[in-house]
């Protein structure tokens, strides 16, 4: 278990409407949100990996659809620095949600054979105060040298 890292079983509240499922809740977790988005990712597709400097990142998979997410510890002061994790078919089935420091590379890839989405609710508005600052990110996809690689 990389060190920092949150994964928090998500419960589906269901009945004959649908379904319900808390995603966040500041009496439960020790995280504040700054915003948040939604993803549809395509069947075979993967998004990252890359890291950021400031950030950490509260990815909610629920479904439909699933991901396998792929963590790097790259933290020089971290006790489980260089120490790869991956977690597999979270989402539809295996809802649940995933806390990721900054210095931690992450990255998933939709598993399933329908699009799958996922929510985020980082702790940094995406390019600062009204977009007007760099965007916090060291991207990966595109270095031959990483040793982190999304199958």
């Amino acid at each position: 278990m990389i060190n920092g890292i949150v994964i928090k079983k998500l419960n589906k509240y269901q009945d004959d409407r649908g379904w319900l499922t808390e995603i966040w809740r500041e009496d439960e977790d020790n995280y504040s949100p700054a915003m948040s988005y939604i993803s549809i990712t395509l069947p075979g597709v993967a998004r990252g990996p890359h890291e950021h400097v400031y950030q950490s990142d509260c990815f909610v998979f629920i479904g439909p659809g699933f991901f396998d997410l792929y963590l790097w510890d790259r933290r020089e002061n971290s006790p489980t620095k260089g120490e790869f994790m991956k977690l597999e078919k979270l989402g539809e089935e295996n809802p649940t949600a995933v806390i990721v420091p900054p210095g931690v590379v992450h990255g998933y890839k939709c598993m399933s054979e329908v699009p799958a989405t996922c929510i985020n609710l980082p702790d940094k508005l995406y390019k600062g105060e009204n977009k007007t600052e760099e965007i916090d990110e060291i991207r990966w996809e595109k270095d031959e040298n990483s040793i982190f690689k999304i199958d």
